[in-house]
């Protein structure tokens, strides 16, 4: 079942690259007691996520912690090397947390899987955003349509801040 807004996000543990080196962060570390925007990609280094959809958040990021947000994560199917190396890549890194779902342990609990196995991509995330709120879901913005970032790009989570 896909979670829904005003569920509450289901436990895990997620592995990111810092500056100390990997770190592990659990659903409560990132979200208790915080506002949070968060949005979700395919995977790290593809070209709608790398071009269009990460950029906007980077870009607004001063914009969106105005608003009263405490942090922006950017959550993949992708190890924390790979996500370490795209937060490098595109001067993301210690702006925003890049948050490694290496198992997608948290993308299947929430219901965003999908085989993408078409496109040689194999299990990942959905496209999608959300405002979660000491945890529990505020808004949800799902992509329908593939390769766009419409409905879940920086400018309409802003709108909904």
């Amino acid at each position: 079942m896909t979670i829904a807004i005003g569920d509450t996000l289901p436990q895990a543990t997620f592995k990111e690259k810092t500056a100390d080196g990997p770190v592990e962060s659990t659903t409560d570390s990132l979200f208790k007691g915080k506002k949070v925007v968060v949005f979700a990609v395919p995977g790290a280094f593809t070209p709608t996520c790398t071009l269009n959809h990460l950029p906007g958040y980077l870009e607004n990021r001063d914009a969106i912690l105005a608003r009263g947000v405490d942090d922006i994560a950017v959550i993949a199917v992708n190890d924390w090397h790979v996500m370490g190396a795209w937060a490098q890549s595109t001067g993301g890194l210690g702006k925003i947390h890049f948050l490694a779902d290496w198992n997608a342990a948290f993308t299947k609990a929430i219901g965003m899987d999908a085989d993408l196995s078409a496109g040689n991509l194999g299990l990942r995330s959905r496209r999608y955003s959300m405002l979660v709120e000491d945890g529990v879901v505020k808004s949800l913005n799902i992509e329908e349509t593939p390769g766009q970032t419409t409905i879940s790009g920086a400018a309409a989570m802003i709108e909904q801040l």
